[in-house]
């Protein structure tokens, strides 16, 4: 999707910096390419004093500017310089890349030790992992390191046998450089299948970190959780995780790899969120294929890309491959949207590889809102084996969903999360996230320290259901 660009094409920037279209952004920030292949870091002032107060930055380490009442804070840098978010997983390309990332890590982490990082934006001339204070739940610096180097594939750093066999550019000696200059210590060598659990710890005593905090729900032989979602929690047990884990006893009943799987529901139901913790609870690398990453208006491409995608994922299998908005691709042949040649190759194509992937240990899962939709060859049997509908949140499952979110973060003694589940009953679960969100920066726009009820009121009246036809504030040129 396009970003819309803060200032105009060609603005020249207090460094010198020429703006040209914006590549990645959010409410309080945009990284615009510039003249020359190089990228710019432009803030709100807001953003960038929380930076100077937390002594990640220092004043002047940004140039000041200001565009009509707006008051900015922005850096630049060359081509052979980065400056990127976190989330876009972007892979250094050399030895020398990864130890950098890895020293601004840890640079980081020795002025703010409690700042969720695996949104954060990434400036290498600063040496600096600068935060961007969402309310996403953090998670732990071993993933975000890995998430980093693997160039998007969720699994630790740590993880000896996982990592390697991601980062094949990488030797073992060079990630251990890396683990040293991140300050993480020795690696974790995962439990293999021919390994009983006494043998693995025998023989792992002397050479590894017995250290079993990062390790994966998985590998833990703790059972897969989903707050509020018993019985989604209970499918993925049955049908996936205890597949995974007793293979040898299934396959003697000629029962192999997991199959492939699809959750459809209305928008905001909480298919994205059940997806996500089981990846976290496998710790496997994760692949998706969505539509502002594959589609393509030239014939042929969007296949090519799927098909490279389906190709990651075999190669490091055991893996998980997402096919979200299925609609957009598997949409059936014989209507009349789905009738171009393009569509029936792109169809084919997942026809192919999705029985391909599941005997090469990849866990399919599919998301739709439009199951109606989908071309009826691709939802037969020995592709998609099940298909499981994620109704909307009752009130009890908005309860558990509220607890965890607010888990981690500092509350008054006020808050009562049974009335604003009451409240927030039947709306989407991203509304649900909203509300903790705008509660939370409606405490600290106060200078409270803890958000209270009275904020998480405010939250609600303001987070009213959206319709067509309302609109929201837009920021740049109309």
């Amino acid at each position: 999707m396009a970003i819309e660009t803060w200032l105009p094409f060609g603005y020249e920037l207090p460094d010198g910096a020429v703006c040209r279209r914006a590549r990645h952004g959010d409410a309080l920030w945009q990284i615009v390419d510039t003249d020359g292949g190089g990228r710019a870091l432009i803030v709100y002032d807001e953003l960038y004093q929380k930076w100077v107060k937390a002594g990640l930055v220092d004043e002047g380490n940004l140039e000041f500017f200001t565009f009509g009442p707006v008051k900015f804070h922005e850096i630049s840098s060359g081509p052979s310089s980065v400056i990127e978010p976190i989330h876009e997983g972007k892979s250094p390309d050399s030895h020398a890349e990864a130890v950098a990332f890895a020293n601004a890590l840890r640079s980081t982490r020795m002025i703010d030790s409690k700042s969720a990082l695996q949104d954060a934006i990434y400036v290498e001339d600063l040496a600096r992992v600068l935060p961007v204070y969402s309310l996403s739940s953090p998670i732990s610096d071993d993933l975000v390191l890995g998430y980093w180097l693997t160039g998007g594939a969720q699994v630790s750093v740590k993880s000896q046998r996982r990592i390697n066999q991601l980062l094949s550019w990488l030797k073992p000696e060079g990630v251990a450089d890396v683990l040293s200059a991140a300050g993480m210590g020795q690696l974790i060598k995962t439990k293999t299948d021919n390994d009983d659990a006494e043998a693995f710890e025998e023989k792992n005593q002397d050479s590894y970190s017995t250290d079993t905090s990062h390790a994966s729900g998985l590998e833990r032989g703790v059972p897969f959780t989903l707050p509020g979602r018993d019985l989604l929690e209970g499918f993925f047990n049955e049908h996936v995780v205890d597949i995974v884990r007793n293979k040898a006893r299934y396959a003697a009943l000629g029962i192999g790899f997991p199959a492939a799987i699809v959750l459809h529901g209305p928008p905001g139901c909480g298919k994205t969120f059940a997806v996500e913790q089981l990846v976290e609870f496998l710790g496997w690398p994760s692949f998706q294929v969505e539509a502002s990453t594959v589609a393509s208006p030239y014939i042929h491409d969007t296949s090519k890309k799927v098909a490279e995608i389906f190709d990651k994922a075999m190669k490091n299998a055991p893996s998980v491959l997402i096919i979200d908005e299925m609609e957009a691709f598997l949409a059936d042949r014989e209507s009349g949207s789905g009738s171009s040649t393009h569509r029936i190759e792109e169809v084919a194509e997942f026809l192919r590889r999705i029985p391909e992937a599941t005997k090469n240990e990849v866990l399919v899962v599919g998301m739709t809102n439009r199951i109606e939709l989908i071309d009826n060859a691709i939802m037969r049997r020995g592709r998609f084996d099940h298909v499981i509908r994620v109704d909307p949140a009752t009130e009890g499952e908005i309860f558990s969903l509220l607890g965890k979110i607010v888990s981690k973060l500092p509350c008054e003694a006020d808050v009562d999360l049974v009335y604003i589940a009451k409240k927030l009953s039947g709306r989407p679960l991203s509304d649900v996230a909203f509300v903790i969100r705008e509660g939370a920066r409606l405490c600290a726009r106060s200078g409270s320290d803890k958000i209270a009820q009275k904020f998480l009121l405010q939250a609600l009246e303001s987070a009213s259901e959206r319709t067509e036809s309302s609109s929201g504030r837009r920021i740049g040129f109309v």
